[in-house]
């Protein structure tokens, strides 16, 4: 017999997978870093090239930043929080460091450069949020 799971199951154990705790080795690497996340939110009119951008440009900006990245990630939006909702972001960027001045330094020295490769991936304004990993 086939078995089908139904959308709200699969939400369900998406939320489940989610909230298990990232490993201690994880842990310990990652709690008190600094993550900038660069979104890019989705609309009308905005283009990105994803090929591009994971290419070429995140490994151009780690290279640019040096030893105080640690590591960097990216994600492809694929859908909204249901069916009908719209996709929310179309990309978003991580980058980790171990302290906010280590980050401010790496992007201060390159940020011309950084910045005027924007438009050969996208159209889109990023919003940047810098946070403290706590967990």
């Amino acid at each position: 017999m086939k078995r089908t799971i139904t959308y709200p199951l699969a939400f369900l154990v998406l939320i489940l997978i989610s909230c298990q705790p990232p490993s201690a080795k994880n842990t310990k690497k990652e709690k008190g870093m600094v993550k900038v996340a660069i979104l890019y939110p989705s609309g009308d009119g905005k283009t990105f090239d994803m090929d591009y951008y994971a290419d070429k440009h995140m490994p151009m900006v780690a290279d640019l930043f040096g030893d105080p990245l640690k590591r960097y990630a990216i994600d492809k939006g694929v859908a909204g929080r249901t069916p009908e909702d719209p996709l929310p972001y179309v990309a978003v960027g991580y980058f980790y460091f171990d302290t906010l001045t280590d980050y401010q330094n790496a992007f201060s020295a390159n940020a011309e450069k950084i910045l005027s490769d924007i438009p050969n991936y996208t159209n889109i304004q990023p919003v940047v949020q810098i946070s403290e990993v706590v967990y």
